[in-house]
């Protein structure tokens, strides 16, 4: 633990999955394990210090995050988009070194291509990404230099934004991991990507 030690992950979970017709958080993949904890776990297994954004209703994904040992920030306000997430999450860790974004609908990155990221932040990179088959993914890392930055997004963008002001900071790590950009919106989409997971 000692080496991610001042490093955070960020688990945007306060999605209401409209696209989906159900709450796909909710959603069991392996073992049984809703799609939300399966995406927190690969992220808990690389930054132990892990928390996820809910928003206050979601009582069963709270619980079960709970089970993990994943810590929660509850959402005061639920229509802030993706940018408010990141703002909170960023606010309930304003100490830490940086952090690793990641998104809850995103179950099938590898835990190897998170640890990849996380050690071009601790050498140093700005901003930092996963690169597959020429498209940028997920998660993607923030040195502690963005905190201020983070904490004042908000809207549906997330740091969207940011990135592209900062492009010539983000150090692209190329991986042969297609989960980086395997977002789940639809029941078809979780077909068509479950296969990466098996």
């Amino acid at each position: 633990m000692s080496s991610t030690s001042g490093y955070c992950g960020i688990l945007l979970a306060a999605g209401r999955s409209q696209r989906f017709g159900t709450d796909k958080l909710m959603h069991p993949l392996a073992a049984d394990l809703p799609m939300a904890c399966v995406s927190a776990a690969h992220l808990q297994c690389v930054l132990p210090h892990t928390l996820a954004v809910v928003r206050p209703d979601q009582f069963s994904l709270i619980k079960q995050f709970a089970a993990q040992g994943i810590q929660t920030v509850t959402l005061a306000q639920t229509d802030g988009g993706m940018g408010l997430s990141i703002a909170a999450g960023i606010a309930a860790t304003h100490s830490a070194c940086g952090w690793l974004i990641a998104l809850a609908d995103m179950p099938f990155i590898q835990s190897e291509t998170i640890a990849q990221v996380l050690a071009s932040l601790q050498c140093g990179s700005a901003i930092t990404a996963p690169l597959y088959q020429g498209r940028r993914g997920h998660p993607v890392g923030f040195s502690a230099a963005f905190g201020e930055s983070l904490r004042a997004l908000h809207g549906d963008i997330g740091a969207r934004d940011l990135l592209m002001q900062h492009r010539n900071k983000i150090k692209l790590i190329t991986c042969d991991d297609p989960g980086v950009l395997a977002d789940i919106d639809t029941p078809a989409d979780l077909l068509t990507n479950n296969s990466i997971g098996s």
